[in-house]
Order: C-alpha cells, then structure tokens, then sequence
C-alpha cells in the first residue's frame, strides 16, 4: 500500500526557482514540469511529451512564448498542457494533451496539486505567511533525502535529538532532558507538541545570533499539519523573560522554522527547510550565519535519515520499534498520515486552520 497521501497540495518549489526556462521535478512519483508565463504565473504539466516520452525538461527542449516545444521531435503545448503543434502535419491528434496540475504559489512556495483536479478547491493549502511577512527575514533552502518522508516527519516531531545530533549548533542537554506535551486537534489534522524550557544552554545558533550571553528561556512549540508542513515556533530570552501579561513579548527572540516534506517518490523525499527571524532584519551577517548554520543540520539530518533508510529497507518483516513518550507526537503524525493515505485524504479541514500564535 502507498504511504503518499493524494488529493493533497505539496510544495514543489521555491517561487525563485521557477522561471522563463523549463523546470522539472518529481513530487510524489509523478514527473511534473513547470515554467512562468509571460505574465509571470506558473503553470505544470506533466514532464513527459506525449510522442515518445521525452522529458520536457531536458534540453534542447525550450520555451516560445507560452507553449514549451520538445527539444526531440518538436511537438509543442500550450500552457494548459494541450499540443498546438506536431511535426510534418496540419493535424493535431485529439488525444495529443498533457496532464495538468493546479498550482498556487503562496508563502514562498510553489504549490501543486497531487490528485483528482476536481479535489483541490477544497483542500486548503497550508499556509506559512511569515516567510515572505514584513517584520521578518528568511533564509531558506532544500536538500534532497533519500529515505522516506516518513522518517522526517519522525525526526522533526522529535527534537530531543536536537542534543546528540546537533550538539554545537542547535542541541544542548536540555532538549533532550525536558518533558514534551503533546495535543491533537483530530478535527482540523493538526498536531502540537510543546518543550519550554526555563533555563538553558544558549546554542551557539540562538547565541551568534541574538548576542544573548548567558543562559536563556527556550521554547518549542511544534504545529504540524499532516502530512506535508510542520513548523517550529521558537522562542529564547535571557533567563526570567517572559512575555508581557497582555501577551506581547518585545524582549523576546523569534524565529519561525518551517519544513515542506514533500515526497519525491516512497522512499526519497524533497527536504525544503526555512529559518524566519523577527530580529537584526537587515543584518546579513545574521542572514548568511543562520543559512549556513541550519543547512549544516539539515545536512546532519540527511546523513542519519540515509542510514536509517538503508537500515530499514533490510530489516525483516514483524521487527517491533520500541517508542517512549517523547514519541507521542510523531506516533499521532503517522496515525493522521496513515488514515490520510488509505482514505485519499477524504478527511480534510473544510477551511484553513487557524494558525497557532503561541
């Protein structure tokens, strides 16, 4: 059985990386191309020409104003996936269309639509808003995986790892040795996980770039919306600072972390990561710190998750994991998942959920 959950929007890339020449990708084990109209939206369609099956995306294959033309025997389509033009005749095959895909591009983000067309007005797409926000700056990337997006979900629902495979970046004894709580929202498919500390290590990623010196309050609150978008709310202060009663919090550093977990096919994944910071905004050496910084974890997450990969794809059938309770969140995630994909996501929000501030 599939662990991709269809009838769902995923991201598939950065709006940056997407432009006047032709752009492939594959998301859930679907070969999709994308390029920008001259008006500057995008539009995706299946990476593979009707003819003999050439990838669009590959040279000399070239756009023409709004219709891409196959760089192996010319066939041409228009924006909406439909060919306009075939070689040595006036005639064109009625059944000579490219699927498209429905896409928004939102946050940041390129959105695509996996699944049946007609689902995808109503499926929200997730919403990361403070990665193009004013008040804030984003640094941002992707690293691809070669496991499966499960085993992200896991790592990220999990951070008590922050402390032994991250230590002097993001990691410190704390992490691992404060107690999480956990809550699921089962109507809106949203899971929370929350670790506050009131007195910590300073990483050196929160030390560099904040100049607290000292211990720090540290807080993680986890919102996860199955199966493709987790974000990190993360506060640090100098130990005793706390929000105001009225619930602002200008002494307080504020950094949105936010993963796409996109599955490329079942067992590799696309790992599209970004930091948002509400602090030194102008400061680029902040921005090119806390860049290298976090694409050092992730990269230290990809080694790991490669490995764990490998592992499991020999491991015999019936093997038992042992899980504790700092697994209670990702257990939640993989049972919302789980249903998702063996129902083709019928249970879906019929709004957008309410962001959490907290």
């Amino acid at each position: 059985m599939t662990s991709i959950v269809r009838n769902q929007w995923y991201v598939a890339a950065y709006g940056r990386e997407i432009g006047r020449e032709v752009f492939g990708r594959t998301i859930c084990g679907e070969s999709i191309l994308f390029w920008r109209r001259e008006d500057g939206s995008v539009t995706a369609m299946s990476d593979r020409c009707v003819h003999r099956r050439f990838p669009l995306s590959e040279k000399p294959s070239h756009l023409v104003g709004d219709t891409v033309v196959c760089g192996y025997h010319g066939f041409t389509y228009d924006a909406d996936g439909k060919c306009v033009a075939v070689p040595g005749q006036t005639r064109v095959p009625r059944t000579a269309r490219l699927k498209s895909y429905p896409v928004v591009e939102q946050d940041s983000f390129v959105w695509v639509f996996i699944g049946d067309d007609d689902r995808s007005d109503s499926v929200p797409v997730p919403r990361a808003p403070w990665l193009d926000a004013e008040g804030y700056t984003t640094v941002s990337g992707m690293e691809p995986l070669a496991a499966r997006a499960s085993l992200l979900v896991d790592n990220l629902m999990d951070l008590s790892h922050e402390t032994y495979l991250h230590g002097g970046y993001i990691g410190t004894p704390e992490v691992a040795n404060t107690p999480i709580t956990t809550e699921v929202d089962e109507d809106a498919q949203v899971v929370y996980v929350s670790r506050h500390m009131d007195d910590a290590d300073c990483p050196p990623f929160y030390a560099t770039s904040t100049g607290i010196q000292g211990r720090i309050v540290r807080w993680q609150d986890i919102e996860f919306h199955p199966p493709c978008l987790y974000l990190l709310h993360s506060r640090v202060a100098p130990v005793g600072v706390l929000p105001h009663e009225d619930g602002s919090d200008p002494d307080g550093f504020h950094v949105e972390v936010v993963y796409a977990i996109t599955p490329e096919t079942e067992h590799s994944t696309h790992d599209f990561w970004a930091v948002a910071r509400d602090f030194a905004l102008e400061d680029e050496g902040v921005s090119d710190f806390l860049r290298e910084s976090n694409r050092t974890v992730v990269l230290q997450d990809v080694v790991a998750l490669d490995a764990l990969e490998r592992v499991l794809a020999g491991e015999p059938d019936g093997y038992q994991e042992l899980s504790i309770n700092i697994d209670t969140g990702g257990l939640a995630a993989r049972r919302i998942i789980a249903a998702q994909a063996a129902a083709g996501a019928e249970q879906v929000p019929e709004s957008p959920a309410v962001l959490s501030t907290r």
